[in-house]
């Protein structure tokens, strides 16, 4: 059994195929609101407060992790969610262009399922083609697991 950086324990014989991290701080790419999302994460650092996001994809399953945590050790709330890959109706993504002191392109990549929207600030490099290859990763996988 493989544990990964969000928690998550995989099953025997389940393999990992993406773990992404959510990026909860920052509201786009652009590199103005990155900064403003940096300085939130270490102030609230400073004060002990601790957000983080995952979706991790694998082979069997679709998981959501938000954990919080209060004076930097203590567990306010941890929330495990597992998407049956079979519920899930449609993935892409979205990129807009935002405006902040520059013109920068923001992506985020977006699944429907029959309960639930979730939708993911991805960050990105290689523009189009490195967003193009996560979404088809990820239908190949719920695809398969059908």
């Amino acid at each position: 059994m493989s544990q990964l950086k969000s928690g998550v324990i995989l099953r025997p014989g389940e393999e990992l195929v993406i773990e992404m991290e959510a990026q909860l701080w920052a509201s786009s790419s652009n590199p103005i609101a990155k900064l403003i999302g940096s300085i939130l994460k270490f102030l609230y650092m400073l004060i002990g407060v601790r957000r983080d996001g995952y979706v991790v994809l694998t082979n069997q399953r679709v998981i959501e992790v938000i954990s919080c945590k209060a004076c930097w050790v203590f567990n306010t709330s941890k929330n495990v969610r597992y998407v049956l890959p079979s519920s899930v109706k449609e993935v892409g993504y979205n990129k807009e262009g935002t405006f902040l002191g520059c013109f920068c392109q923001n992506y985020v990549l977006y699944y429907d399922s029959f309960t639930q929207r979730t939708a993911i600030q991805l960050d990105i490099v290689g523009g189009d083609s490195e967003a193009q290859a996560l979404v088809d990763k990820f239908y190949a996988t719920i695809s398969a697991a059908q």
